[in-house]
């Protein structure tokens, strides 16, 4: 089982977006580069924020969602990282506030940074952190939701879903994600 070298979270760049559900995973990573005392440093080779902290690299890509696979691939080719040793944190309407899955492989779902990367590195065999946002109900309001702030308390669900998620994380660090999935699958509904 190969280690993670490179953790990538989504979002999209600005104040306009900081606080909005489409950037869950610069939420993430953000609450990584807190626990690793990693700064992040805009990279123009990289198109993104970037940071490391020892072997692990971190990377906030400011291409926007839909071109996300650009930055996520200028990184990968750099330092020789494989698909299978890449994991993408982002958003999913699919699970409820409050979840967290981790994910090797499958579609995009309709997720714009996840179809990006999956052209940009040639197929879709990286990890996946889907953190729970919920779903409006309608598909025609997906757009205008992913583009607004959560309501309190579904905020305090996807905090307590992330720190469950950051709780596993020297398992995922590891390679070992059938002991991170058993935990956070459980911890994480």
């Amino acid at each position: 089982m190969s280690q993670i070298r490179l953790i990538v979270g989504l979002g999209n760049p600005g104040p306009d977006y900081a606080d909005t559900r489409h950037n869950a995973g610069f939420w993430f990573l953000d609450q990584i580069a807190h626990q690793e005392r990693a700064t992040p440093r805009l990279e123009a080779k990289f198109f993104g924020q970037y940071a490391r902290a020892g072997e692990l690299h971190l990377l906030w890509p400011q291409t926007y969602m839909n071109a996300s696979g650009r930055a996520v691939a200028a990184v990968a080719k750099f330092f020789k990282i494989m698909p299978d040793e890449i994991l993408v944190v982002h958003d999913e309407l699919d699970l409820p506030p409050g979840a967290a899955r981790f994910k090797l492989g499958g579609g995009h779902g309709g997720h714009n940074g996840l179809k990006d990367i999956i052209a940009a590195l040639g197929g879709p065999d990286f990890w996946r952190l889907r953190l729970g946002i919920g779903h409006p109900g309608d598909r025609n309001e997906v757009v205008n939701f992913v583009l607004k702030r959560p309501r309190a308390e579904e905020q305090t669900l996807i905090d307590i879903a992330m720190n469950h998620a950051l709780d596993v994380l020297p398992q995922v660090r590891d390679g070992d994600f059938a002991s991170a999935m058993k935990t956070l699958h459980t911890a994480a509904r």
